[in-house]
């Protein structure tokens, strides 16, 4: 199989320039000075900011071929007032190079086996967010058998399905801004891969908000936390729900949800 062309540079610049122009001069200590064209810092502005020649971060933003050391990805976050999260991120996008074509993946018979035998709702997602194994009791919640099998993915379920939008109620808007900014981070790294591309097309004509929702370039760490569904059979479900890496294959992801 051919490696795939290094997705990296476009997804770093985008993601640069998202940061950019969200910070206002007077956050980092500048002068608004004359009317700005366009919202945001200057790339100038962030160069100075961060110690760097305004060309070589040009450089950057136009996602051509730059290896920036870690010392520079630093001063670049402290620059761009970076969370760790998206810090992680930036690190993240600059190390990675070339990566293989992607492939769905394939849950060992260990891991179907406990996730059969939990009582509470669970299923295992990959690093695209398929969902690839699965409970009964999930599938009682979730329906994830009525699915057809490229639906199967959890980005597909919660933003372009009605009923998905009716099970979360008036949380649904806050929840799939939740888990769009929480794929960010691995699709960035897959950028330019046609499963990840075909995902975000259906995105795009599934769910209008999404598009707003992808612009904003929003990276958000995975957190285990609480959620109030509306079924339609069972009325008012609360969950705490987490999720584990497995040893096997870390782009696999076991998701619990615990009754509260």
């Amino acid at each position: 199989m051919k490696p795939a062309t290094a997705p990296n540079r476009s997804a770093l610049g985008d993601f640069l320039r998202s940061r950019r122009q969200r910070l206002s001069p007077g956050a980092v200590g500048l002068s608004g000075g004359r009317r700005r064209r366009t919202p945001g810092l200057r790339r100038e502005e962030v160069a100075e900011l961060a110690g760097i020649g305004v060309d070589w971060y040009i450089r950057l933003e136009q996602g051509r071929s730059v290896n920036p050391s870690v010392t520079t990805i630093d001063a670049l976050a402290r620059a761009l007032r970076l969370s760790k999260v998206e810090h992680a991120h930036l690190r993240a996008l600059t190390r990675s190079g070339d990566r293989r074509a992607f492939v769905r993946e394939t849950v060992p018979e260990a891991i179907r086996r406990l996730v059969k035998s939990l009582k509470q709702p669970a299923y295992v997602t990959g690093r695209r967010w398929d969902i690839l194994a699965w409970n009964k009791a999930a599938a009682e919640v979730f329906a994830f058998d009525r699915l057809a099998e490229e639906d199967r993915n959890t980005l597909i379920c919660v933003l372009t399905k009605p009923a998905s939008r009716r099970v979360f109620g008036a949380a649904w808007a806050d929840e799939a801004k939740r888990m769009v900014a929480q794929f960010r981070a691995t699709h960035d790294l897959w950028a330019k891969d046609p499963a990840f591309l075909d995902l975000l097309r259906r995105l795009r004509e599934g769910c209008p908000e999404f598009a707003g929702w992808w612009s904003a370039h929003d990276v958000r760490a995975a957190a285990a936390g609480r959620k109030r569904l509306w079924h339609p059979k069972k009325g008012v479900l609360a969950f705490e729900h987490t999720s584990f890496q497995a040893n096997d294959d870390p782009a696999l992801k076991l998701v619990v949800y615990t009754a509260v």
